[in-house]
């Protein structure tokens, strides 16, 4: 049985002392031209309203890390002048409180163990409602899962508007705890975001699907949720997302003015070419009082504005 520990809590900020966003990259590798987007996006979304800015690494999934990523990613940021507020919160030392949220989630009756594989709960015949969910699984050897009994609703993003996505006839269930007890993003963000007093959440599109899991789990903890907004995802000319899996090129920090420009003219803004070659620190105080978030398509892909114009879709 999960076993509620003491640990020591972050401070959280009350919401009603102003805006609070954060960038939270995983540590899987180096930052490259898609991430520093999302980053300068939120850094940019919380600064032009005289908010925080936080830096969480989220550094629960071991085998998927790349040893000193954490540290690259810091110096990205800094190379960049995207300074954060406050200490920076590592994943991989809340274990403790993570459990703690399980277990309050198991006394709502809101989760189930679960022996299923992974190609199990993948198999779109085999339901979203495992058969584990009615019995009275062994805690050896199991999953912690999710049970959400609402039905999926729509939700509002701040760059998308009105979001509407696929619904299906069972309860969501998803999995908060993995059998080789690691703890699933979904449980781990939510707690964080919940514990760090986030006011909005802005990140890129090829996360909007994990919004809805996030928004059921703020109604388990009868948290209030905050509000999201999803920036498109870059895309190279051929519609292959930038990311660290696809082996995207890493940003060179002695080019972070130019790394800068280029973010800037994705998300909608165009320096003069004077400030075009001022240093990152007088770009990001334009940038500031230029943010506009009208100037973002609302779209959830578009084309790495360093190949070509064109949008994706």
């Amino acid at each position: 049985m999960i076993t509620a520990l003491k640990h020591p809590r972050t401070k959280i900020a009350s919401r009603s002392h102003g805006y609070i966003g954060r960038f939270a990259p995983s540590p899987s590798g180096d930052l490259h031209f898609g991430s520093l987007v999302t980053a300068l996006g939120s850094f940019l979304q919380a600064k032009s309203q005289g908010g925080q800015w936080l830096l969480r690494i989220e550094d629960i999934d071991p085998p998927r890390e790349v040893a000193g990523s954490s540290e690259s990613i810091k110096r990205c940021l800094e190379a960049h002048h995207l300074l954060w507020d406050g200490n920076i919160v590592y994943q991989s030392s809340r274990g403790d409180l993570y459990n703690e949220k399980i277990q309050y989630l198991t006394e709502q009756g809101l989760t189930y163990q679960c022996q299923c594989s992974r190609a199990q709960l993948a198999n779109p015949d085999f339901g979203r409602l495992c058969v584990c969910a009615d019995q009275n699984m062994s805690f050896e050897n199991s999953a912690v899962r999710f049970r959400s009994y609402d039905d999926q609703k729509p939700f509002y993003d701040e760059l998308l508007g009105k979001v509407d996505l696929p619904r299906h006839d069972v309860p969501m269930q998803f999995t908060v705890k993995r059998k080789d007890n690691l703890f699933a993003y979904q449980l781990a963000v939510v707690v964080d975001d919940i514990e760090q007093g986030i006011t909005e959440v802005v990140r890129g599109a090829d996360l909007l699907n994990a919004t809805l899991f996030q928004l059921a789990l703020y109604k388990g903890f009868d948290c209030p949720a905050p509000k999201f907004l999803h920036f498109p995802v870059v895309v190279s000319e051929f519609g292959k997302k930038l990311s660290k899996q696809n082996h995207a090129c890493e940003i060179n920090n002695n080019d972070a003015s130019n790394n800068l420009i280029n973010a800037l003219a994705f998300l909608g803004l165009s320096p003069s070419k004077e400030l075009k070659q001022d240093s990152a620190q007088n770009i990001l105080e334009w940038a500031i009082c230029e943010w506009d978030l009208s100037n973002i398509p609302a779209k959830t892909e578009c084309i790495d504005n360093r190949i070509g114009q064109a949008d994706s879709i």
